[in-house]
């Protein structure tokens, strides 16, 4: 994972998202990014963001921490151009920040090693209706083999 992370921060740097921190007397205590993707819409590619990865030190978990960092940078998204935020992740934990199936909304997921309940989205204030279509992830996530889950007995 460290890797991933090392990686995504590189491209944010060229404009391909932003990372939040959250900090306790100096020591970084959790970490969220928004990273660049694409969605193949029917009438040209979109720009669009993947909340990818958002980690909490295991010893500061279930204090609200990694709410926060969603909460924040929800509200910086608010405020932005990108109109979708992707996800992979458990529905009972980003359903509290408005996240629904990507499948509801007619998207289709970057892989078929994605969980259906997993792949999820909320749409931005520049969302418009016309823009469905399949995420693409950015190649950072397939060069670290970090899309949808590996089956062990393959």
């Amino acid at each position: 994972m460290a890797d991933l992370v090392e990686t995504l921060r590189e491209g944010m740097g060229s404009g391909g998202g932003f990372a939040l921190v959250a900090e306790d007397a100096g020591q970084v205590v959790g970490h969220i990014a928004f990273t660049r993707s694409l969605l193949d819409a029917p009438r040209r590619l979109v720009d669009v963001l993947v909340l990818s990865p958002l980690g909490v030190l295991p010893e500061r978990q279930r204090q609200g921490i990694g709410s926060a960092l969603v909460r924040a940078g929800l509200e910086a998204l608010g405020q932005g151009e990108s109109p979708l935020l992707f996800l992979e992740g458990d529905p009972g934990y980003y359903s509290r920040f408005g996240f629904v199936s990507g499948a509801e909304f007619g998207f289709r997921k970057p892989s078929l090693r994605i969980p259906d309940a997993a792949f999820q989205v909320i749409r931005l204030p520049a969302y418009e209706p016309w823009m469905t279509g399949t995420l693409v992830y950015s190649e950072p996530f397939w060069r670290h083999d970090a899309v949808g889950l590996r089956d062990p007995d393959a």
